[in-house]
């Protein structure tokens, strides 16, 4: 696993975990890879401060790269608000997106086989089934928050 730091065309930075280098520059391509503030899909990398360590007598101390868009919300009526607004986030980068179910794992790895032709999808996978999907190479990423099955959605 590796995690970069990227920047939207809005300016926002965000982070995400990719199986490899080449795993983010094939979501990428294919334009998988949107801003969680703002949904924009033309992202790069973003400047990243090199975590370099320190002799075993001194701590180690992480600089962020960049500073932070926005200052984190800490009274509760911020924390919701801040919430719902990444949760809208979520559902309007969903949108165009398909829902595939427990189907999820056997599609994702069809699509990178290159069996049947690459779509936008989301669905459900356990934690064991998603490490193998990311060991494998497969170009996939995690949600931050839970989909409801539409189907079960009142």
């Amino acid at each position: 696993m590796i995690v970069f730091d990227l920047k939207c065309s809005a300016d926002h930075v965000f982070e995400a975990w990719f199986g490899s280098s080449d795993s983010y520059e094939d979501q990428r391509s294919r334009g998988l890879i949107a801003c969680p503030f703002c949904g924009a899909s033309d992202v790069t990398k973003a400047v990243m401060a090199p975590n370099i360590a320190t002799r075993g007598n001194r701590t180690q101390e992480v600089l962020p790269a960049v500073q932070p868009v926005a200052s984190v919300p800490t009274a509760p009526a911020e924390i919701k608000a801040f919430l719902a607004a990444a949760m809208a986030v979520q559902a309007k980068m969903l949108e165009k997106s398909e829902w595939v179910g427990r189907s999820f794992a056997d599609k994702a790895r069809a699509m990178d086989a290159g069996e049947t032709p690459h779509a936008i999808i989301h669905g459900e996978v356990t934690k064991d089934e998603a490490k193998a999907l990311i060991e494998e190479g497969v170009a996939v990423t995690p949600l931050p928050f839970p989909v409801i099955d539409p189907a079960k959605h009142n």
